[in-house]
C-alpha cells in the first residue's frame, strides 16, 4: 500500500469526473423504488436480490444486465431523481465539475420521449451548483445500433442542444468501429458540439479504432483508450494534441480482470492527460474516490501522481481556461493545507 496516500486525502481532493454514465448510477434502492412506483417487474423484490444479480465478466455480459434495468426509468421525474442522487454523492467525493453521459436511444426505443429524458437530466444539472458542482451533459449514441438510428437521434436532439455540450459513442464495440459513425460525428461537430468516443479496453482492432478516433474523426477526448500504449506514435499524437483519456480502473477490473494500472501510470509518466473516473459506479460499487484509492493502493502511487490525475481531469474537461485555472489553484491550495 502506498505510504503517501489515504482515502481521506483522495475524497477531499478537488476533481472532475469525465466518464460517468448516468444510467450506470442506478443504485439498487432507487431501482427498486422506481420499479414499484412505475409498476415494472424487474424480477427482484429486494435490494439484496438486485445486488446479487450484478454478475458479469465481460462487456457484453455487463450490458445484458445494464440495459434491462433502465425499464424502471419512465417519467421526467425519474431521470431527475437519478441524476440528483449521483450529484449528491459527487459532492461527497470531492467532485467540483462533472460531464455526464446519457443514452437516449436506450429510452426512446422503449417509448420514452427524448424530451422526457433530457429535461429530467438537465433539470438536475441545472441545480448542481447549489451543491458546489458545475455539470454538463454528453449525449451518447449506442454503437451496436444502426447509423440511421444515431442520425435520427442527433436530429431529434439538436433542438435541445443548449442542454448538452457534446456527443459520445458507447455500448458494444465488437464489429462497431468508430468509422461507422464518422458522418454522424461530423454533423455533431458542425452543430458546435464537442466529440468523444469510447475505445474500450482489449477489444478487437483496439489500436485501429483508436487511430480512427484521433486521426480521422479528430475527437476532443477518448474514453478508456489505454490500449494506446501499444503504439508509441499514437501516444505521441495524443500528447502533442492534448487529447485526454478517461480511464476507469475498477470497471476495467470487472470486465477484463485487469485495472490497466500499469498502462495508466505509463501514460501519466509520459505526460499524457490520462484521468480516473468511475464509469458505472452503481454496478461496480466504486465511485471516483474509490477508483483513485484502489489504483493508488494497488500500484503504490505517490501523492504527486494522484494529484496529477486530478489536475488532468480539469485540464481536459470542456470548461473555460479561466475555470480550469481556478480549479487547478484549488487543488494546489488543498494539497498545501492538507
Amino acid at each position: 500500500m502506498s505510504k503517501n496516500i489515504s482515502l481521506d486525502f483522495i475524497k477531499g481532493l478537488p476533481k472532475a469526473e469525465l466518464h460517468l454514465h448516468l444510467e450506470g448510477t442506478l443504485e439498487p434502492d432507487l431501482k427498486l423504488k422506481l420499479a414499484q412506483k412505475n409498476k415494472v417487474d424487474i424480477g427482484q423484490e429486494t435490494i439484496e436480490e438486485i445486488k446479487a444479480s450484478y454478475q458479469f465478466d465481460s462487456l457484453p455480459s455487463f450490458l445484458n444486465i445494464y440495459y434491462p434495468a433502465m425499464n424502471v426509468l419512465q417519467e421526467e421525474e425519474d431521470f431527475y431523481e437519478l441524476a440528483m442522487a449521483y450529484l449528491r454523492n459527487a459532492k461527497e467525493q470531492g467532485i467540483k465539475h462533472a460531464e455526464l453521459f446519457f443514452d437516449p436511444q436506450a429510452h426512446t426505443t422503449r417509448g420514452v420521449s427524448f424530451e422526457t429524458v433530457v429535461n429530467g437530466y438537465h433539470r438536475a444539472i441545472s441545480e448542481s451548483e447549489e451543491l458546489g458542482i458545475t455539470s454538463e451533459l454528453i449525449m451518447c449514441f449506442l454503437r451496436d445500433m444502426s447509423v440511421e438510428s444515431a442520425e435520427k437521434t442527433l436530429e431529434e436532439a439538436l433542438p435541445y442542444k443548449d442542454k448538452f455540450i457534446g456527443v459520445g459513442l458507447d455500448s458494444d464495440e465488437k464489429g462497431n468501429p468508430p468509422s461507422k459513425f464518422a458522418h454522424v460525428f461530423e454533423k455533431a461537430r458542425a452543430a458546435g458540439l464537442k466529440l468523444t468516443m469510447h475505445c474500450d479496453i482489449d477489444q478487437e482492432n483496439s489500436i485501429e479504432h483508436i487511430r480512427q478516433v484521433i486521426e480521422d474523426i479528430k475527437v476532443d477526448r477518448i474514453d478508456h483508450g489505454t490500449n494506446i500504449v501499444e503504439d508509441q506514435k499514437l501516444v505521441d499524437y495524443v500528447k502533442e494534441h492534448g487529447i485526454g483519456l478517461t480511464s476507469c480502473p475498477v470497471s476495467n477490473g470487472f470486465v477484463v480482470d485487469d485495472m490497466k494500472g500499469k498502462e495508466i501510470i505509463e501514460l501519466l509518466d509520459q505526460g499524457v492527460k490520462v484521468t480516473v473516473n468511475s464509469d458505472d459506479p452503481a454496478y461496480f460499487q466504486s465511485y471516483i474516490s474509490d477508483d483513485l484509492f484502489a489504483l493508488a493502493t494497488k500500484y503504490d502511487m505517490s501523492q504527486e501522481q494522484v494529484v496529477q490525475l486530478a489536475k488532468n481531469s480539469f485540464e481536459v474537461s470542456w470548461i473555460t481556461e479561466e475555470e480550469k485555472n481556478r480549479y487547478l489553484e484549488m487543488i494546489d491550495t488543498y494539497v498545501k493545507n492538507y
